[in-house]
Order: C-alpha cells, then sequence, then structure tokens
C-alpha cells in the first residue's frame, strides 16, 4: 500500500494546511509554554521542537504515522539480526559492535558478543600499546604518528571523533588523515612527517576502494624512503576482512583487523575502524564513547515511541521533508571540534536514504532524503546565515551545543551561548517592519532613509528549528549523540520505504572511474569512451602537453 494511502499520512497532509500559514510568533502567543510541551530528555540530553511548524495534533499524527509503518516491528528486526538489508542480503548489526554480552544480539542464530569482545580487546590493547611505546618501529622507536588512509565511511567517523574528542588525546600520538585520491593531499599530510616514526592504517574492508588503495602504495613508498621492506612490516596496519590482499601488501597478520558484513561502512567506526580513535584516546575513552552509542542504542530500543528521542528527531524531520517540502537539512554545531560533524551526518543521512527506489523496486512516490550540509557555529553566521534569515528558500536547521566549555577561557563560552540562543530565536520569530522602522527612528535615522531602509532590514521568521543541548562534549556524549542520528535516518528510512543500508549509487561512478582509467593508462582506445567524455579527455590531454 502507498504511504499516501495511509490514514496518518492524509491527517498530516490536513495539519499542514491548517498550519502552513500560521507563523510561529501565533503559535507562542497562543501557548507560551511550547518548550514545556515539545521538549523531550535522555538524562542531560535535551531536544527542544518548540521552535518547529508543529502543533499537538501534528505530533500525535506523526506517532501513529511511524505506527502504522510498523516502526517497531522494523526496529525489533534490525535489533534481532533479521536480513533487513534486502538488496545485499544481509543483517544490520552495527549496534551489536557497542553492546554488552547482556543485550544477546544474533546474527543467524550465532550470539555475537564474543566475536565483537575479540576484536575490540585485539585493537585495544594495540592502540594502548602504540600509545604506551610497548610496539615501536624497527629501531625500537615510538610512533609519534599515525596516518589513517580510508575513505567515506573508514574517514569521516574517525576524522570527525578524532577532532571531536581532542582534549581526551591525554599524550598520544598524533592523527592525520588522508582520503583524496589528490596526491596534493598525501603530500600535504606527510610533509614534515618523520616515515620511520609513522604508523600507516590502511582501512578497507574489501581492501580493493581505488582512492585508499592508490593512497596506500604511496604511502609504502614513502616509507620505503627510509625503511627497508623488512622494516616496513612494522609501520603498516590494514582494518580489513581481505587477509589475503593485506598480505600481499606487506601486512602482517598481527596488524590486521577485520569485522564483517554485518557491518555497513558508515557505521562501523565503532568497529576496527575507529581503530585511529583509540590511538588518539586510548582504550578506556573509547569504551566511554561506545558506552555512549549503547546508551542511545538501548533508548531507542525500549522508550515508548511518543519519548523516544531518535523516533521524534526522525518524524520532526518527515514533517519538514514531506509535508513542509523543505529540501534541506543545515546541522549547526555551535562547538568548533565538531566541525566535522555535518560532513560525518551527511553521508550518513545522504548515502542511506537518498533513494528513489523502494525495497520492493518500486520507484518512490514521495521526497527522502534531505540535502544535509552545515557548519560550526557561530563562524557559520558569517558565512551562509544571510540567506537562512533572509534568502528565498526555508532551510530547517539543528542546533546543537554543550552547557560546559571542554576549555576554562573567560568568556568564550557565555558568547557562543548567547549566540546559539540568539539564532533560534531570530529564525523564529523574525523582525516586523513596523519594530525596524521604530528603532531607526528612535536612533535619530532620517525618516525617508528609514523608510527606504525598512524592507532590507525586515525578517519574516517563521524559520524552523530544533534545539540539541547537552551537559558537555565527552567521548560518552558523542556517541550518544551519533546513534541518536544513526537512528533517526533508521526511522525515516522505514516511513520512506527504502532500504538505508545499501548505496548502489556510489557504484556507478567507480565503474565509470575505471573504464576511463583503462584509457588515460593506455590500455584501452578512447573511442570506447562515451561521446561527452571522449572531448573532455582530449582538451585534458591538450592542456597537459
Amino acid at each position: 500500500m502507498s504511504i499516501q494511502n495511509v490514514a496518518s499520512w492524509n491527517n498530516l497532509q490536513k495539519d499542514w494546511n491548517r498550519l502552513k500559514d500560521v507563523h510561529l510568533n501565533d503559535l507562542f502567543l497562543d501557548n507560551p509554554k511550547r518548550f514545556d510541551q515539545f521538549s523531550f530528555s535522555k538524562d542531560d540530553l535535551n531536544i527542544d521542537f518548540s521552535k518547529e511548524c508543529i502543533d499537538e495534533g501534528v505530533l500525535r499524527n506523526l506517532i501513529k504515522l511511524a505506527k502504522e509503518c510498523n516502526l517497531e516491528q522494523q526496529r525489533d528486526a534490525m535489533f534481532s539480526g533479521k536480513y533487513i538489508n534486502s538488496t545485499e542480503n544481509r543483517a544490520v548489526m552495527h549496534v551489536a559492535l557497542r553492546a554488552n554480552s547482556t543485550d544477546a544480539y544474533e546474527v543467524d542464530a550465532i550470539p555475537t558478543s564474543d566475536m565483537v569482545d575479540d576484536v575490540l580487546n585485539e585493537f585495544l590493547n594495540f592502540a594502548d600499546s602504540i600509545r604506551s611505546g610497548k610496539i615501536s618501529n624497527a629501531h625500537g622507536q615510538s610512533f609519534t604518528d599515525v596516518i589513517n588512509i580510508g575513505i567515506g565511511g573508514s574517514d569521516l567517523g574517525p576524522v570527525m571523533s578524532v577532532n571531536a574528542l581532542s582534549a581526551f588525546s591525554n599524550g598520544g600520538p598524533n592523527l592525520h588523515f588522508i582520503s583524496n585520491v589528490d596526491g596534493n593531499d598525501f603530500l600535504d599530510t606527510t610533509s614534515g612527517l618523520d616515515p620511520k616514526r609513522t604508523l600507516i592504517l590502511v582501512a578497507s574492508k574489501t581492501f580493493t576502494t581505488i582512492e585508499t588503495m592508490t593512497n596506500a602504495k604511496t604511502a609504502k613508498d614513502w616509507l620505503l624512503s627510509k625503511l627497508t621492506e623488512s622494516e616496513i612490516s612494522n609501520n603498516m596496519v590494514a582494518l580489513s576482512s581481505n587477509l589475503k590482499a593485506t598480505k600481499e601488501f606487506g601486512i602482517k597478520n598481527e596488524n590486521v583487523f577485520g569485522f564483517w558484513d554485518w557491518v555497513g561502512g558508515r557505521y562501523s567506526m565503532c568497529a576496527s575502524i575507529g581503530l585511529p580513535i583509540a590511538l588518539s584516546i586510548g582504550s578506556k575513552n573509547f569504551r566511554e564513547l561506545l558506552a555512549g552509542f549503547r546508551d542511545m542504542d538501548i533508548h531507542f530500543k525500549t522508550a515508548p515511541l511518543n519519548k523516544n528521542l531518535p523516533v521524534l528527531l526522525g518524524l520532526i524531520g518527515i514533517w519538514r521533508r514531506n509535508f513542509m517540502k523543505l529540501p534541506t537539512l543545515a546541522i549547526i554545531p555551535y562547538d568548533q571540534r565538531l566541525d566535522r560533524f555535518p560532513a560525518y551526518i551527511q553521508q550518513m543521512d545522504m548515502e542511506s536514504n537518498g533513494k528513489s527506489v523502494s525495497k520492493d523496486g518500486s520507484d518512490v512516490s514521495i521526497e527522502t532524503a534531505p540535502i544535509v550540509w552545515g557548519e560550526a557555529g557561530t563562524n557559520a553566521q558569517h558565512s551562509f546565515f544571510q540567506l537562512l534569515h533572509q534568502g528565498t528558500n526555508i532551510v530547517p536547521v539543528d542546533f546543537i551545543i554543550a552547557a560546559r566549555a571542554s576549555h576554562n577561557l573567560s568568556g568564550h563560552h557565555e558568547k557562543l551561548i548567547s549566540n546559539f540562543l540568539a539564532q533560534s530565536e531570530a529564525l523564529a520569530f523574525g523582525k516586523s517592519k513596523d519594530k525596524v522602522l521604530k528603532e531607526m527612528l528612535k536612533n535619530n535615522v532620517d525618516a525617508e532613509k528609514a523608510k527606504n531602509l525598512t524592507p532590507h532590514r525586515y525578517f519574516k521568521g517563521n524559520k524552523p528549528s530544533t534545539s540539541i543541548i547537552h551537559k558537555e562534549l565527552s567521548p560518552f556524549s558523542l556517541g550518544r549523540l551519533i546513534a541518536m542520528y544513526e537512528h533517526k535516518i533508521f526511522v525515516q528510512g522505514i516511513i520512506w520505504g527504502v532500504n538505508s543500508f545499501d548505496q548502489w549509487g556510489v557504484e556507478l561512478g567507480k565503474v565509470a572511474a575505471v573504464e576511463i582509467g583503462n584509457v588515460i593508462e593506455g590500455n584501452e582506445s578512447i573511442s570506447n569512451l562515451h561521446v561527452a567524455t571522449q572531448p573532455l579527455l582530449k582538451k585534458i590531454y591538450e592542456l597537459r602537453k
């Protein structure tokens, strides 16, 4: 049955017809205590939806929609190890990576706890041994630097988390990341580093990803500039399940940490892909990160839908995307150390739900994933907030802030908080023309000039936003925050009827790049390429002469 025939979907459409001309100013005038009604908490994590264009009827119908789409049953199917990734015939069990044995997760009737714990203990012990100098290079020297070579899910989660948790590094090695196949990424990252004292992590589940393997081969040559063939094995680690390929590359088996086909790349930072995080913050803090993930997993699994933070966050996103018809989402963390968080959620959301095909193979009949983007505040305010406040498109925003600073510099965090609060207030309520005019006249601006300037200084407001507040940024709170967005994306995928756990759209460009690469390398004729591509390649050849 089409989602548009579901009773609650039609009721939500009626809700939007009822609310589309109602300003947030009016909603707050009618109910000044909207915060009490539309804010939800789990321990110190608080989400405020009061500045969204919703009322009690909307929230009630969104919960009904989740039930009518069998969200609870689909959620239980994921946690029970069912093969919900239908196009790849796989379970989706990233929750098992951060579970306790008491959670009793299984895949194919095999408990996951022992296998997960074995790999977790191995790579965490390895991380601590690198940090302490117990594991060293061939000359007995400790590693001062670590370079993680990966892309997509093998890069975005680790680099975001290492940046976010830099306050918890406690003297660990310096972490660096190479993802782009552009050689400048490699050159800029390795500039000034000593190959002898640099540990290279090659993160690729299949050990075949073109960008990663190209950079890995260059890294191997870089190591060989200062080390012998027999010595470099101490400086190389693989995060992969392809033992044959890693051995052929020259990486010893004890330096290979694998994971399982029921772990998708963008959900893999709690597996061995998280080794760079562990190298940065140590095993104790890494386990705290996992505990934060699990805390949200259990909440998502057990909390009633009307108090379930990922469910509510997902449903508000459905309201924005499908009824308000808003195609984008800006994520603005007011924390410089979370500056890569928008990019991480961008990949997770757009790769998961950026689909136009339903699970049954039919075309979807509704809008799916929004375009996700963003930057850390307050920088974003001096970049694209002009468009948010006065542009022709309405852009919903998720604002994120910690109540406590992770530093002791006087006055900084207070200014950050004031901006966080001011922006959501200004987006919601704007500034009327009357108020703009009166302010200018009060400041002795010429009446005619004030009249002419008023349209430029007027703000419509009525721009929706959600405010997310937690006590402080820590390994635990970061894990909890990420898991909340993971499950939010799952919720939306269920309602849209798409498979959130494949990414066939990523593959098309990869295959085309291989075909074009064969021509560039002289293995095939340029005439084999598409007529649109041939002249572009010829132009590049001309410019390279």
